[in-house]
């Protein structure tokens, strides 16, 4: 039996984008919202998955089918077809999205990760040879070669750390990688250091033999750089017909996030349940990196999770109009609303 649940689950996964026409459809009393994760299966998946598990979105009165997604770009762009109804995907990529192409249907409603995971990683040593790369601190980048994908959010904000830290846009010398090859590329001594996301290339480096006393990480946000990352968000044609329901899945959603955040280990067995071809502990630390670097942070302590600072958002967006070269600056009000968030003290943590 359970293995028959685990492959229906799996079979719910793989379901194609044709099984979803309609913006919205009513299964008795219930709204369906057909949800698109930004990548994989993976620990920071956790929260989505507890509230599915526990029944959380169905107290709400909401259907809630969950797929993963191939990257924050693609789940946004399905997102403004209308073929999910609501999303996970980094807020600054929708900056560049709107900043390029215009207005577009889509608006982040749930800022869950307070900071961005941007970071560039180098080595003490690689330990597969002889190459010492030499670099401790940020200084010791000046020079180097970093590898990374042309579209990698890390290469693409590396101006806004630059300017937090008054250096040159060319201390680095950037180098196109093939994402499935770009810790091997550092490990190898093809490249000095790579850009990446904290809690995908810290641990896709130990994965690979990396010790971890030899890894070394330049995170974004403790360089100055203020961005906030990953946000819940929502086709706005279905919001506007369905704007309960929308308030009613974050109200779900926060619930277990704040479940999450207590215990973190529990909520992982979720993503395993889910996705049998995780290593369970692995992704344990996954989430917990993330939780206690872009969750938990003294904003969303003092104001709440899944708001913003007004201030602080519309300076991050003026920084990513700036370092990416938008062709305009999006409007931080339709970018980011906060009239669906459910009540402060729902959302208060320690």
């Amino acid at each position: 039996m359970l293995l028959l649940k685990r492959l229906y689950k799996a079979a719910i996964l793989s379901v194609g984008l044709a099984c979803v026409g309609q913006a919205s459809t009513a299964v008795g009393q219930e709204t369906k919202i057909r949800f698109t994760l930004d990548w994989r299966i993976e620990g920071p998946a956790a929260p989505f998955l507890l509230a599915l598990e526990k029944g959380y979105f169905k107290a709400q009165k909401l259907n809630v089918v969950i797929e993963p997604g191939k990257g924050s770009a693609a789940a946004i762009g399905l997102l403004a077809q209308g073929e999910f109804q609501m999303g996970f995907a980094d807020v600054n990529t929708l900056i560049e999205q709107v900043g390029n192409g215009g207005a577009m249907p889509v608006q982040a409603v749930y800022m869950v990760y307070n900071t961005s995971p941007a970071a560039i990683f180098s080595l003490k040593k690689s330990g597969f040879s002889d190459k010492s790369f030499g670099v401790a601190k940020l200084a010791d980048l000046k020079g180097k070669t970093v590898g990374g994908p042309a579209f990698d959010g890390a290469r693409k904000a590396w101006p806004i750390l630059a300017r937090a830290q008054n250096l040159p846009v060319d201390f680095l010398l950037w180098k196109s990688v093939d994402p499935s090859a770009r810790e091997s590329t550092l490990i190898q001594g093809q490249v000095d250091a790579i850009s990446g996301f904290y809690h995908t290339s810290y641990l896709a480096l130990e994965e690979r033999g990396v010790n971890a006393a030899d890894i070394v990480a330049f995170r974004f946000a403790d360089y100055g750089v203020r961005l906030y990352g990953n946000a819940i968000m929502v086709n706005t044609k279905f919001a506007e017909q369905n704007p309960k329901a929308v308030a009613r899945f974050l109200r779900a959603f926060n619930r277990a996030l704040k479940q999450t955040i207590a215990d973190p280990a529990s909520a992982v067995t979720y993503v395993h349940r889910w996705n049998l071809g995780v290593n369970e502990g692995m992704e344990q630390r996954r989430l917990g990196i993330v939780i206690e670097n872009h969750v938990l942070t003294p904003e969303t302590k003092a104001q709440g999770l899944g708001a913003v600072d007004r201030k602080r958002f519309e300076a991050s967006i003026d920084d990513v109009v700036a370092a990416y070269g938008l062709k305009s600056r999006p409007d931080g009000e339709a970018l980011f609303s906060s009239s669906y968030l459910p009540a402060a003290k729902e959302r208060a943590v320690r």
